[in-house]
Formats: C-alpha cells, structure tokens, sequence
C-alpha cells in the first residue's frame, strides 16, 4: 500500500519537530508578535502611533552555495544567520528597521536535529537585527535535492519614515564613500570559490568559509537615528553583496554621477588573496565578485565622515574612507 510517508514525506515527524521549533523562535520575539509559529500566519501588531507616515520595506533573498560547505562539514548553527543578514542589510540600505522575518527551508530528507541547528541561526540573526521570527515553511520535496542537501532563503519587512528614506537621490559631487568592514566572504562568491577548492581544501578551510555575514543594523540605525549626525548626513547605503563593488553601489547613484573608489585605502582580509591567487582570478573579477572586506558602503558628507567613523567604532566596526563620488554616468570606477 502506497502512502504519502512511503513516498519520501513524514508529516508526523515534521509535527514534531516543529514543536521543538516553537521554543526556540520566542526568544526573538518582540511584544508586537501575537502567536507564536505555527498557524497559517504570523501575526503582528504594528505599533500604533509611533510613525508619522510609516513606509513598509520587504525583501527576499537565500543564502546560496555556500550551504554545499555546510553540509560538506556538517556545520548549519551559522547559515540561519546569514538568511536573516542577506535580508535585513538590504532592507537597511533604504534606511529601515526590520520587524520581523519568515524563513523557507526546503529539503529532501533532513534530520531534525539539523533543522534545529539552522532555525537556532536563524533566531540568533533576528536577536542580532532586533527582529522577530514570527514564521515560515518547512518543505519536504523527495528527489528535489541530494541526499543530506538542502535550500535556505527568507523575506523580511521593515519600517522606514517616509521623509527618512534614503534612495540615493540626494547624494552629490564631493560626497564621501565610507567602507565597512566585512567578517569575510559572507553569503557571495561561493560557487566561484567552489570551482577554486577541491573538496578537501573547503573541509580545511570551512572555518572561514563559514563565517555568518554580518548584520549591520544595529550599527547603522543607531547612526541615522542620533541627531547630532543630523538627517541627511548619510545619503546613501549599499549592501556588497552579488555584483560586489560594481553592481551595488551602482544602484544607488544618480544618473550623473560616478563612484570613484581607491582600494588601497582598506586593507584586503587574507582570503581573498589566496583565493585570489589560487584560482589565477583577474583583479577586476574579484572586485564583481567578492566583498573584499567591505560588506557595507555609506555616502556621506565629507564634513560629517569623521564622526561617523568614530561611532562605528563604539560597535567596534572598522571603516575607512574608500572613495569619493565624482560626475560621470552612474558608473563605478576602482584604480587597479
């Protein structure tokens, strides 16, 4: 007899396990979530009163190959981290607070003990952007992906002043750009790097591989909310993640402006180097493809750039002026 558990999907088991799911997401919780997860939605209660005219901001994104390094190692506690980061630092660019997250796990055949390792990632990220967990989907699909492997993405919404929103349109000649330190490779790159190192190279070095992507939230919000930046201080936020330098932080320029950038202001953390070198990669695709060990980019006012790296420092993020913006024609230019 043919059933729905012979055939690769185990309801019973997946109740179980998200049972012991429950516990664990109410440590992110703010008191504006209703329920815990579980239901057909998650609910919640949007503080009333608090916006003049609050803007909604959502985005949606995964995590990518890297997690074929977590399952080669069999390390998940750090993946759910980067979900909510490659999320919430999107959302931040546009100068939103993140108030909560959803996550979507997809997987043929999963052990629960693993499921658990991920979503505890994914509640440590939301306690680090301040968001709640309030829900999401755990997919069994048998024969959609390899024995042991498995799919990680999430979407999150946020909430930004309307007359605080920053889109880049304010940015001008002579503005700064101020580059925020990276904790490594973050959630990009990984199917280049992949192709560099042999199997037993990325067993080596998946401790660094592995290192979740780093939320920036806290940092920044705490920056475009003190008054004594004033308002307009930072003109624009680029998240450096797929497309790295040149696709992001072309995304915010104006149509008549360009981004001059000097690498040699920052030093380049050692992994890039070495994958660099190792798989004989041009200098110009490095800086397409990887962070570089700048995860976030501020334009910002030139007489303003000081004070805004010495409160980075308080959170005990390293910055440095990277470049300036120039006229040209929405175009990103780096001195090779």
């Amino acid at each position: 007899m043919l059933t729905y558990r012979r055939a690769g999907v185990d309801i019973k088991k997946a109740r179980a396990v998200i049972t012991r799911i429950a516990s664990l997401v109410h440590k992110s919780a703010s008191a504006q979530v209703l329920k815990g997860v579980g239901g057909f939605g998650g609910f919640f209660d949007f503080p009333q009163g608090k916006y003049k005219h609050p803007v909604l901001v959502s985005s949606s994104d995964g995590v990518g190959t890297k997690l074929k390094i977590a399952v080669l190692v069999n390390r998940h506690d750090t993946v759910g981290i980067d979900a909510v980061a490659m999320n919430v630092n999107d959302i931040l660019c546009t100068g939103a607070k993140p108030l909560f997250f959803l996550d979507y796990i997809a997987y043929s055949k999963l052990h629960s003990d693993i499921l658990l390792q991920i979503v505890k990632g994914l509640n440590r990220g939301c306690i680090q952007a301040g968001c709640s967990l309030i829900g999401g989907e755990t997919a069994q699909m048998p024969d959609m992906y390899n024995q042991g492997e498995y799919d990680l993405a999430g979407f999150c919404v946020g909430v930004v002043e309307k007359e605080r929103i920053i889109d880049g349109s304010r940015i001008e000649v002579g503005d700064l750009l101020i580059g925020i330190e990276s904790n490594g490779l973050h959630s990009n790159g990984f199917s280049l790097v992949r192709k560099v190192f042999s199997k037993a190279e990325l067993k080596r070095y998946a401790f660094e591989l592995l290192k979740p992507t780093r939320i920036y939230v806290k940092p920044i919000l705490s920056l475009l909310n003190a008054k004594r930046y004033t308002l307009y201080a930072i003109k624009g936020i680029a998240h450096i993640t797929g497309g790295a330098f040149y696709g992001k932080i072309a995304r915010i320029l104006p149509n008549h402006l360009n981004a001059q950038i000097d690498k040699a202001s920052w030093r380049v953390p050692r992994i890039f180097k070495f994958i660099q070198n190792k798989g004989n990669i041009p200098e110009d695709e490095m800086y397409h493809t990887f962070n570089m060990g700048i995860g976030m980019v501020l334009v910002v006012q030139p007489d303003k750039a000081s004070r805004l790296q010495s409160a980075l420092l308080k959170f005990n993020l390293k910055s440095f002026v990277i470049g300036e913006i120039v006229k040209g024609n929405k175009q990103v230019a780096i001195n090779f």
